[in-house]
């Protein structure tokens, strides 16, 4: 199956950049472009694409606000974040807003292609130890709710996936199956109202549930 693309970036030499990259990858496929946040929703809405990669600071409405609009849409594309600085308040905010990872723009070209093969997989997390360190220099803190009726396995779960492993490698650290951990990533998601697993962890990290140092 080919992989749907959408490039949402202001500067002109950076979306050929990507695009180049993105489409000399075998089962990747750019289907349309934006140069500012408003655009990239309209597109995705034409377009219909698996991942966008998302320039976090645009004009007429930036990364955080195009993330938004994407995440209320329901079943929306999942979203990378692509930024010139890693602890960027606007990354942390984007990662919050339904963003389900970020990618800086001097990153190689086969992280660029691994991070939409993996956050469109979406059974892990994409740089977890990028998104530990963001949001450690946050400090931030949150009620969220829903900590409180995980189960203890869903919560060995969580503190799993915010290690960055897979369902597969969950299931052998557990000794269960694959499909008993989708069904607990699944209740997870559910119970903290998180829209994938990126959410979940962050989510994890503010309640203090996990430490990110």
């Amino acid at each position: 199956m080919t992989l749907r693309v959408v490039i949402a970036d202001d500067e002109d030499l950076i979306r050929t950049g990507l695009r180049i990259i993105v489409e000399s990858e075998p089962g990747l496929s750019v289907v349309g472009e934006a140069s500012d946040g408003a655009e990239a929703v309209s597109v995705v809405r034409t377009t219909k694409p698996d991942v966008v990669l998302m320039d976090v600071r645009m004009p007429a409405a930036g990364g955080i606000q195009a993330s938004q609009a994407l995440a209320a849409a329901g079943s929306a594309p999942k979203v990378i974040v692509v930024t010139t600085f890693e602890n960027d308040d606007y990354v942390y905010e984007a990662l919050r807003a339904g963003a389900s990872g970020f990618l800086l723009k001097r990153a190689r070209a086969d992280e660029l292609v691994q991070a939409i093969r993996v956050v469109a997989a979406g059974e892990s997390l994409l740089f977890p130890a990028a998104i530990r360190s963001l949001v450690a220099a946050r400090g931030a803190a949150r009620a969220v709710p829903g900590i409180g009726r995980l189960t203890t396995r869903e919560g060995d779960v969580l503190r799993l996936m915010a290690r960055g492993l897979s369902n597969a490698e969950i299931a052998a650290e557990l000794v269960v199956s694959t499909e008993t951990v989708k069904t607990h990533v699944g209740n997870v998601l559910a119970k903290l109202a998180a829209r994938d697993r990126t959410q979940a962890v962050v989510a994890a990290y503010e309640s203090g549930f996990v430490s990110p140092r």
